[in-house]
């Protein structure tokens, strides 16, 4: 097996990484939340080669997750934070209930047991 190498030597994994002490827990929260948003408008058909990835179960579970971690994290994180991420959030429900062929009773949707309903 070789050894991973960067430029002319070895790389330094110790220079190449950030400890994840040192990261923040706000940066740690809206970098998981911003996987979360992202992974669940790729599955509801909005990215670029949208209807080849749909797939509305897997972004109800992602949707359901973001609003339980916003929910969870709302007076850790600043509403500096917060606010983006709820908006993200009620983005994503409205456009979950659009693609539904048969959309969730208003409070059922996915990430409302969170927020409460989400009208159009």
């Amino acid at each position: 097996m070789s050894d991973v190498t960067q430029g002319d030597g070895p790389a330094d994994f110790d220079s190449m990484t950030r400890d994840i002490a040192d990261v923040p827990a706000v940066e740690v929260i809206t970098t998981v939340a911003v996987h979360l948003m992202s992974a669940a408008a790729v599955n509801l058909g909005l990215a670029e080669d949208g209807e080849a990835h749909k797939d509305l179960d897997e972004a109800r579970k992602l949707i359901h997750s973001l609003g339980g971690l916003l929910d969870a994290s709302a007076t850790e994180i600043s509403s500096f934070h917060a606010a983006p991420l709820r908006d993200g959030l009620k983005s994503l429900q409205l456009a979950f209930r659009e693609a539904s062929v048969v959309p969730d009773e208003p409070g059922q949707g996915p990430g409302e047991k969170y927020t409460g309903p989400v009208f159009g």
